[in-house]
This record gives C-alpha cells, sequence and structure tokens, in this order.
C-alpha cells in the first residue's frame, strides 16, 4: 500500500470525515499528517490570538477543548507546521510553500514513507503540494469553500483552483461539490458513519437534564449556519420542552435565548455524543440554507438516524435519500407540531438505517480510487 502525506484539519477529538476516513487507512499504511494550515489570515480577535499562539506553540486543540482525544493510531504521525496562514500574494504564497517544505522534507525522509499520495483537505496546501516531488495528488472536498463561513473566499478560491489543476483526482462529498469540478477526474464520496458506535446502547450522560421533560438535541458547530431565530422563536413558544446544544461556540456570543429550558453544554468528544443523541427525544437539524449548507453533506445526519431518535430538520440537499425518515418543516408552526407530535408517539427509527453507509464501506471505495492512481 502507498502511504499517505495529508494536509487536513487539526487531528483530535472533533474528527472530521478527512479523519474518519484516514484513520481507517491507516490500518494499512504509514500516514504524515499535517494539522491545518490555515483558511483565512489571522484578525486582531481573542480568538485569533489564541488560535496562533496555540499553533506556534504546537498545542493540541482537543486539550484547549479539554477533550479527551482518542489514541492516534501508531501508524500515524501528526506534525504542525509554521507558516503563512491563506497567503495572498505571489512572493508571501512562494514563502509560505517554502517554508512548509522546509519543515516536511526531512520528516518525510526520516519517515521512509513508501511512494506516498499527497492527500488535501485543504485548498491552501495547493502550493507546497508542488515541491513535494512528483507525486500524485488527491484534492479531498468536502466543503463550498466559496460559501464556508470565516474563510477568506477569493484567496481560497485561488488556492482551489491552483489545486484542482494540479490533482490527479479530486474527491466530493457531495452531488453539488462533484459538480464542480472536472468531471474526468473528480468522483463522488459521500460521508459515511461510525454505525457501532452510535447505534449501540450507550449509557445516558450525566449532564442531560433530566426533569422529566421531552428534549430537543442538537450537536455540531454553532456558528451562522443555523436558523437561530427559528430556534428562538420555537424555544419561546414551548417552556415545557427541554433545548439542549452541544459544541464549540464559533461566535462571539450564543445568539440562544437565554432560558429556563435551554441548556448549552459545550463541546464533547465525538465518543461521547451518543450518550446524548441516542437519549434525548428528537435530534435537531435547524439549518439555514444557503450555499454552504446547499453543498454540505452533514455527518451528523446520519449520526442521528443510527442512534434512531426522530430527527426534525430544515431541507437542504443531502437529505434526499433520507426524507422518508425525517421530519422536515419550513416554519416555527410546522416545528412546534413536530415537536409535540414525537413527544406524543416516542417511537422510535427503524433499525439499520445507515448500516451499508458506514466509513469501512465508504473507506474500501476509497481504496479503489487510490489504487487507480
Amino acid at each position: 500500500m502507498r502511504d499517505l502525506i495529508v494536509f487536513g484539519e487539526d487531528y483530535g477529538a472533533l474528527p472530521s470525515s478527512t479523519q474518519h476516513l484516514v484513520k481507517r487507512l491507516a490500518s494499512q499504511r504509514k500516514v504524515l499528517w499535517i494539522n491545518s494550515i490555515g483558511l483565512r489570515q489571522p484578525k486582531f480577535t481573542k480568538h485569533d490570538a489564541v488560535r496562533a499562539l496555540n499553533k506556534l506553540l504546537r498545542r493540541d486543540k482537543s486539550k484547549q477543548l479539554k477533550l479527551e482525544s482518542e489514541p492516534v493510531p501508531e501508524t500515524i504521525t501528526i506534525v504542525n507546521l509554521m507558516t503563512i496562514p491563506a497567503p495572498r500574494s505571489t512572493w508571501s504564497r512562494k514563502l509560505a510553500a517554502a517554508l512548509m517544505e522546509s519543515q516536511l522534507v526531512p520528516v518525510i525522509k526520516r519517515l521512509k514513507l513508501n511512494n506516498p499520495i499527497i492527500w488535501s483537505s485543504l485548498p491552501t496546501a495547493a502550493d507546497v503540494c508542488q515541491r513535494l516531488g512528483n507525486l500524485p495528488i488527491v484534492y479531498y472536498c468536502g466543503d463550498d469553500f466559496g460559501a464556508l463561513a470565516g474563510v477568506d473566499h477569493d484567496t481560497v478560491l485561488q488556492h482551489e483552483r491552483h489545486l484542482v489543476q494540479e490533482a490527479d483526482m479530486v474527491i466530493t462529498a457531495s452531488e453539488k461539490l462533484l459538480r464542480k469540478f472536472p468531471e474526468r477526474k473528480t468522483r463522488l464520496l459521500t460521508h459515511g458513519v461510525d454505525c457501532q458506535r452510535f447505534s449501540q446502547p450507550a449509557k445516558r450522560a450525566n449532564d442531560l437534564p433530566n426533569r422529566g421533560r421531552p428534549i430537543a438535541g442538537f450537536y455540531g458547530s454553532l456558528s451562522n449556519w443555523l436558523d437561530y431565530d427559528l430556534l428562538n422563536q420555537v424555544i419561546s413558544a414551548m417552556p415545557h420542552w427541554d433545548f439542549v446544544f452541544i459544541g464549540q461556540l464559533e461566535l462571539e456570543q450564543l445568539p440562544i435565548v437565554q432560558a429556563d429550558n435551554v441548556f448549552y453544554l459545550g463541546p464533547k468528544p465525538h465518543a461521547q455524543l451518543a450518550c446524548y443523541s441516542q437519549h434525548w427525544t428528537v435530534s435537531l437539524l435547524p439549518f439555514v440554507l444557503n450555499a454552504q449548507i446547499s453543498a454540505c453533506n452533514p455527518l451528523k445526519l446520519k449520526e442521528y438516524l443510527a442512534a434512531r431518535r426522530p430527527v426534525i430538520t430544515t431541507e437542504f440537499p443531502a437529505l434526499k435519500p433520507y426524507r422518508e425518515h425525517v421530519i422536515v418543516i419550513q416554519n416555527v408552526g410546522e416545528m412546534i407540531k413536530a415537536l409535540e407530535s414525537a413527544a406524543k408517539q416516542s417511537t422510535k427509527l427503524p433499525e439499520g438505517l445507515v448500516d451499508s453507509e458506514s466509513w469501512e464501506q465508504r473507506t474500501q471505495v476509497l481504496e479503489r480510487y487510490l489504487e487507480a492512481l
């Protein structure tokens, strides 16, 4: 098996689809994982200052969030690079690429990688990918970077065009993204799910409210792609329900109304999420339908389905294969009605809805893609 050089997100307790896939690929190969090199230039904010300091000092993000990461497989080597995040000018791009190359080449030589493939989940790795030798390049695209919140869109899209041009293969996580890139070298690989983790009975979390009320729960990034206006109106109209939110707050403050029936529990390790989702009454996907959500294939959708609690969601394209198993709502009234119905029925979703879509199955497909390079 050919080894991998992976430019990904920060490896840790909140795994991306890249991490799910690469962790399984690593069972048969060595992997050099480069933590995030950035998708935008830092701003003069406390959040960015802390992140920049952590990068400089090579601190583990999962520890900063006080999360317990799962053990890293012995075949995966993780490095943090000092670089210029999302460089714009020709000069700064060349400097950033040279800086990363100088740090990576000694590591690559030390690991004695076997005919490696370069895998990039970040467009901003485009320049350094070319400097690591005549190696095949895979661009794994899980998001529409032209619409992704918190990104220097013009800069990142410029890098992405370069990466797509140089890539031997592009792999996308949604059909909308599939149509964005050259047909001859683009493949579709929708997200999988850890079926065992989310379908096997999990102990109820100690901090999940236990007040004899139905619970509507959400986990994931608390960012601007959630419909906070919808949520706040429903929360105010349903004081007899508890609403639980789990995840990293990506905004200056939580835009959810402060109320007796609202519980923000902060981020939790991926390994503990089923301790919540199996025990609340309904799972929520209250997205705003914007360009980013239109192109996404959210990991939590299949995780929710595996946990077998009813799913109440706003509309987005990736729902299509699962529409008969979820409750799609368009406004406050429909969401209130759906919650009331779920509380009365107390039924679970059928078993095995996503058993054929495990990360192991997705990895088998991915292996075939990589063998073709």
